[in-house]
Parts: structure tokens; sequence; C-alpha cells
């Protein structure tokens, strides 16, 4: 008899958990792609919740969320998009969040003739005739990108070679499909099992670009305040660390 009220209570709370139930919708940097499917994922088994994902260039939707667009969370790959967002009075006050800081890399499929481990120098090689990075005007991977070209003394020399994709995932879609030779692309696509198994990476040194500060903001506008910031500290937990981890990402803040 015990047992059986005991299940009848779990079934009570089960039900009563899947009627609160919300389906919460972020606005996420494409270089979070792999990560957040991860990670998004085992926060719907824990939570109950569901998460509606939109991926894109962080200065797009900087833009989008400014006239209105009705996201709950937005996820940066530049957290000064959040703190302009803050300063103008659009986020729920103390929810600007530093995720994460992000790396790029050279990639190229394996049978590419060009020859990753050369480094930047594989960017001169005759057989790289196109250069795929995202575009710099609003993705700040495109400008880390620019900027690490530069550092080098290389980026004049091969500017006329750029391929510019709407965002970092589209950069990285060029060269992995072949319509671009070599990428500068997040190290969080290129250790995705959808690419790692397909080519070659090299880690541009961080020193040598910006770095690529990631901030998370729980919309003010949004009505599901309360689930958006439980997906937030979910992502802030030892699990969501743990995950953003293994696609490359350091966690500055990590608990």
């Amino acid at each position: 008899m015990r047992q059986l009220l005991l299940i009848f209570s779990l079934f009570i709370i089960m039900d009563s958990d899947i009627l609160r139930a919300e389906e919460i919708t972020i606005a996420a940097a494409s270089d979070l792609s792999f990560a957040f499917k991860e990670l998004i994922s085992e926060y719907e088994v824990a939570s109950g919740n569901q998460v509606k994902l939109t991926l894109g260039s962080s200065g797009n939707f900087f833009a989008q969320i400014q006239n209105g667009a009705p996201f709950d969370l937005y996820f940066s790959a530049d957290i000064s998009y959040p703190k302009k967002l803050e300063e103008a009075g659009l986020i729920v006050p103390g929810s600007l969040y530093r995720y994460a800081i992000g790396r790029i890399v050279l990639w190229t499929w394996h049978e590419s003739p060009v020859n990753v481990t050369r480094g930047i120098a594989a960017l001169r090689q005759p057989s790289a005739k196109t250069i795929a990075i995202a575009n710099p005007r609003h993705a700040p991977y495109g400008r880390a990108a620019i900027a690490a070209m530069e550092h080098f003394k290389m980026y004049d020399d091969v500017k006329d070679r750029l391929v510019l994709g709407e965002n970092v995932s589209q950069a990285a879609q060029f060269v992995e499909s072949g319509a671009a030779d070599i990428g500068i692309i997040a190290l969080s696509l290129a250790l995705a099992p959808a690419m790692s198994t397909k080519g070659t990476y090299w880690e541009i040194p961080a020193e040598t670009h910006p770095p690529l500060e990631q901030g998370a903001v729980i919309i003010k506008a949004s009505k599901r305040a309360d689930s958006a910031k439980q997906f937030l500290e979910f992502v802030k937990s030892r699990q969501g660390v743990a995950i953003m981890k293994r696609y490359g990402f350091v966690a500055p803040e990590s608990r």
C-alpha cells in the first residue's frame, strides 16, 4: 500500500511539472552550435523545460534584440554587445555573465593540399586560394581572424582571397564543403565530432588577437525570466562548465 501511495505521489509531482514546463527561446552565437546542442539536451532532461535555439551572428542578434525580438536569453560571442544592452536597460539587472573565452584555429579537410601544420604560414601557400572567415562587420570571430592576420603582417597579402560567411558556422561550412581551401574558425567547431573526423586544425595563439570574451544576459522583456535564469544557472554549473570545456571554451567564471 505504501509503495502504491509513493508511485501515485510521484505521478502527481511529474504531472504538475509537465504542466509547469515552459519553452525558453535562446539567441546564441554560432560558435556554440555543437556545445549547446549537448548542453540543452541535458538541461531539458534535468528541468522538464524545452529550449528553442536560434544560432547566428552576435551582431545581428544584438540589433534584433534592440528592436524587440522575443528572445529570453542572449549568448553573444562578444561581451560588448550584452554590455550595451545592459546600458540601454534591456536586460534583467544583474544577469550579465561572462560565460566563456573562445579560441580561433586554422582548419582544413584531411585531403586538402593546404598544410595547416605549418601554422599561419599556411595562408600564404599557393594552394590556399580561398580563405573562409566570418564577416567581421557583425561576427566577433571574423574580427579576431582579421586581428590575427594583421598581427602576423599578412592581412594585406591575403585579403583578396577572403570568403566571408554570415557567421563562423557558415565560414566553417565553406571550408568543410570544399567551397574554400582553408578557414579561420572557432575551436569549438573544430572539436565537434562532425568536423574533427574530417579535418585538421592549428590553434592560433590567443595573444595574437583581442580575447573573445563571450557574455550572456536575460532579456528584460522575457515572460519566462525564471526559467531563463534556471538555464543560465545550468550553464554556470559544474555539469555545464564541463560540457563547454569539452568544446575548447575557457570558463573564466566557473564555480
